[in-house]
């Protein structure tokens, strides 16, 4: 995940149910990009979970509610504090995934959530937040702009204690920019199952690594999974389950 802290430029999302660690994983890479490169980062959250000091870079954040009213509000501003970094707590309108392409689009990185469970849904997820006129200029911006989806669920240990992650990959290659493009969504999991070599897994392959390693149980897994006649095709070829 931190390869994704050399990009300059683009929008990187973080999805997942309520409570699956989606503020942590981001909280950990903000503390990375402040260890390790130079810049100004604004986080935009509600509410601030985590709190920053100023190492490398120099971190502002705003809490919605309290140092501006929404996060549509707190992004219409936020290009005059000349950011490199933008957080965004979550894209919960049309006003605030619109200005969240935008900035990512006018050379910014930007990391966001949504409560999504899957890189194709994601995508979708944004691109139906507009009206139909406006999807086919939706879909080719964000062609351009998105960089990569980081899915991830939290999942109880075979053990009945404690719990663990496992995590879909998507890296945004030219293939997946002409699916995005092309209304062609539903093959990004295909692209994705083919894609390890550029760092990309599906949520399954995640499940499997877990069950092969007797981490989770099956009917865990079951549970998880939004394709399990794939998943018992991966468990059934290599003797699991």
């Amino acid at each position: 995940i931190y390869d994704i802290t050399r990009l300059q430029k683009g929008l990187v999302l973080v999805t997942g149910p309520t409570g699956c660690g989606k503020s942590t994983t981001l909280a950990s890479i903000i503390n990375y990009l402040n260890e390790h490169r130079q810049g100004h980062i604004i986080t935009i959250e509600d509410p601030i979970e985590y709190t920053y000091q100023h190492k490398k870079c120099i971190v502002n954040q705003r809490e919605v509610g309290s140092d501006t009213n929404s996060f549509p509000n707190a992004l219409k501003y936020v290009l005059r504090q000349d950011p490199d970094i933008i957080l965004i707590g979550e894209m919960r309108d049309l006003e605030t995934v619109s200005a969240a392409l935008t900035i990512a689009e006018t050379g910014h990185l930007v990391f966001a959530t949504l409560h999504t469970t899957d890189a194709p849904s994601s995508i979708n997820r944004i691109v139906d937040a507009f009206p139909p006129y406006q999807q086919a200029q939706v879909r080719s911006q964000l062609s351009f702009t998105l960089q990569a989806v980081f899915t991830q669920q939290l999942l109880l240990k075979s053990g009945g204690v404690g719990r663990i992650l496992a995590c879909e990959v998507l890296i945004v290659t030219a293939a997946i920019r002409n699916l995005i493009r092309d209304m062609k969504t539903e093959q990004i999991y295909l692209a994705m199952q083919t894609g390890a070599k550029y760092g990309m897994q599906t949520m399954n392959t995640s499940l499997f690594d877990l069950l092969t390693r007797k981490q989770i149980t099956y009917q865990e897994a079951m549970e998880i999974t939004s394709d399990a006649d794939d998943l018992k095709r991966l468990l059934q070829k290599s003797n699991v389950g």
